[in-house]
Parts: structure tokens; sequence; C-alpha cells
């Protein structure tokens, strides 16, 4: 007995242990458990900037993903200007011998997009008057060059050009909103007066400055700060300049450089005329008669935009809310109140009226008033007269 006890508690140790050993080291005893599957992620490739067809045009198979520019320069100034995209192709009309080659450019806002117009357009270049397509079309000969939102497109016809279908090309083109989609406020300052458009060059960085013919050093211009400028020439007059910074501090540090450069050039420069509004440098060179161009730049102004494309924080819509509330509640107890008003009115007045009539009295009499004579009559011994 005594040794099968032993034996037994000998089992029931060793049994205690295990158990202790698969609660302290589960890992040994149980498979390892399998990672998770790591998320997938599904990207839509983007739609093709060119179509394959419009109206009665078919995309031949010499397609292809280059830009018509070839040379180093306008490259470099087009990726300047944050060209995301680009493609390159050929089309023939059904039924015909017509054929049109299509390059497209596609950047990352509105404001690239426009300052690669006015690179591509040349002085060659009139816009359409006939036809409208995108922002700003402009045509020579059989090519058309036209900028739509965040794209630019230029189509050159071959024996033959039929504008007007290039409006079913132009509706394909992406479509971004907010404010990458919105063109630049820069360009729009330009006096209309006298302006040929086909001059106006609007520059973002120093590669498109220097490829549009500015009339400052690029050194001195302040890129590396975020400027933007428009020049522009006018008829039988010279070239106006409009340099934007984005604060007073940094456009007065580099309109003190400008100022400092244009006495440096002296008369070789023109009838040079300098002002500075804010954030915004004015500068006129060239043929201009000094009292004109004086006059330009005083009545030059930037009309500021100013958008606010970030949410607000909680606290401020809250407080919004407890604002609309209480201005609410107020109008709500003051009509109350009117209105409790008129129906005590109302009801007092149009109860004693009801009253009077059925009493056989008119609904409104004259007030009576209680008289005390208290004056003093010769003969009336100081006697008081009785009430009346």
């Amino acid at each position: 007995m005594g040794l099968l006890y032993k034996s037994a508690a000998r089992k029931a140790g060793a049994s205690a242990a295990l158990l202790m050993a698969v609660s302290l080291h589960p890992s040994r005893l149980t498979a390892q458990a399998a990672p998770a599957p790591a998320a997938v992620k599904i990207v839509e490739p983007a739609a093709p900037l060119l179509p394959k067809q419009f109206g009665k045009w078919q995309q031949e198979a010499n397609q292809s993903a280059e830009p018509a520019a070839d040379d180093a320069s306008t490259r470099s100034v087009l990726f300047e200007d944050g060209l995301s995209r680009m493609a390159n192709s050929s089309y023939k009309r059904e039924g015909g011998a017509e054929t049109v080659t299509i390059n497209a450019f596609q950047f990352g806002d509105a404001t690239g997009a426009y300052s690669a117009f006015t690179l591509l357009r040349t002085p060659e270049f009139k816009p359409l008057a006939d036809e409208k397509l995108g922002a700003k079309a402009v045509q020579k000969g059989d090519t058309v060059l036209l900028w739509s939102g965040t794209s630019v497109v230029m189509a050159e016809f071959h024996d033959g050009h039929r504008v007007a279908e290039l409006g079913d090309v132009v509706s394909g083109l992406p479509k971004i909103g907010g404010t990458k989609g919105l063109p630049p406020l820069l360009p729009t300052t330009l006096p209309a007066k006298g302006l040929l458009p086909e001059t106006v060059k609007y520059a973002l960085g120093s590669s498109g400055y220097e490829a549009m013919g500015g009339v400052l050093p690029v050194g001195i211009v302040g890129f590396d700060k975020s400027a933007e400028v428009v020049t522009a020439r006018y008829a039988g007059k010279g070239t106006l300049t409009l340099l934007l910074y984005p604060t007073p501090q940094i456009a007065g540090a580099h309109g003190r450089q400008i100022e400092a450069e244009m006495n440096r050039q002296g008369s070789a420069a023109g009838t040079v005329k300098l002002r500075r509004e804010g954030v915004l440098v004015l500068l006129t060179t060239g043929n201009w008669q000094p009292a004109e161009a004086q006059q330009l730049i005083e009545n030059t102004h930037l009309n500021l935009q100013v958008s606010y494309d970030k949410p607000l924080p909680l606290e401020f819509h809250a407080e919004i809310r407890k604002t609309a509330t209480l201005l609410s509640s107020i109008a709500e107890l003051s009509a109350a109140l009117m209105l409790a008003a008129v129906v005590l009115g109302l009801f007092f007045g149009g109860g004693r009226a009801l009253i009077r009539v059925m009493q056989g009295k008119p609904a409104a009499t004259e007030p009576e008033f209680l008289r005390i004579d208290l004056r003093d009559r010769p003969g009336d011994g100081g006697r008081m007269k009785p009430l009346r």
C-alpha cells in the first residue's frame, strides 16, 4: 500500500509539473500563430490623357508618351512648372486623308499649366475668334494651342483643320477642383489697355524666366523665395514686369535689389519706373513716356483672394454652434413675448369692450374723472363743497 501510494504521489507530482510547464510555456506545445495578412491597397490607374477616339477621329498606332518639345530648355521649364505626365498621339479622320497630331501635358495645378501655355505660345499664335476651347485657345495656321485647367494641349492638323472637333478632347481632359484648379491671380493684374496678349509670359522658376526673356537678372528675382513673375509688352510702348512675393518683407528686400540693378543699367533699360505695393513689385522698362509709365504702375493693384482649404478645428465649430443657438433662442423668446403681449392686449381690451356691449353701453367711452373743487367762493363761509 505504501509503495502504491508513493507511486501515485509521484504521478500526481509529474502531472502538476507538466501542467505548470504548459501554463508557463504555452508556445512550446502550441504552434505559433500565423501573422495577419498585409492589407492590400488597390490603386486605380489614371485615365488616359488622350482618348482613343473623338468625333470621327480614330487613334493610329503610333502613340507615345514623349512631349512635342525636343529641346532641353523647354523640357526643363515644363518640369519646373510641375509636369506630371504627357502623351502624344496621331489621329486619322474617317473617310478621308486628314490627320492630326495631338500633344497633351498635365501639370500638378492650373498655375503650372498656364505658365507652360505662355511658354509654348509664340507671337505668331492669335486668339481663336469663333471657337471656345478651354480657358484660353490660340491658333497659328493649322496648329492650335489651348489651356484647360491643369492641362495644355497642342494639336497640329494636316490636310485641313477642324478646330471645333477638339472640344471632345478638351471635355475628356482631367478635372481637378479646389485650389489646384484655380488659375493664377498675378496675370489678371495686367492692365488690359494696349496689352499685347501674345507677349504675356508667366514664370514660376529661373529656367522659365530665362526662356521667356525676362528683363531682370535671374539671381535678383527671388525664385528661391517662391516668387512669381509675369511680363508683357504694350503696343507702341515698353514692357511691364510684375513680381509677386509671399510676404511684404521679401518683396521689399528684392525690390531694393531691383532698384540697384536698374540704377546700374541706367539709360539702357529705357524708362524705368519702380513701385512696391505690399507683396507686389511693379517695374516698367523700354520705350515708355515717363508720365504714362508712372500712371500705369500707380493704377495697377493686386486684388488678393484669400481661401482657407483646411478643416477648421472642432472648438471653432462648437463655438459657432453655441453662438448660433444663443441668437436663435433670443429671437424665439422675443417673438414669444411679442405674441403674448398681442394676445393679452386683445384679451383684456377686447374682453372689457365685450362686457360693456353686453351691459348695453358703447364699447368705447370717454373716460370719467372725479373732481374736487376746493376753491373758496364769496358767501360760502369757508364750507367745503360736497364731492361731485
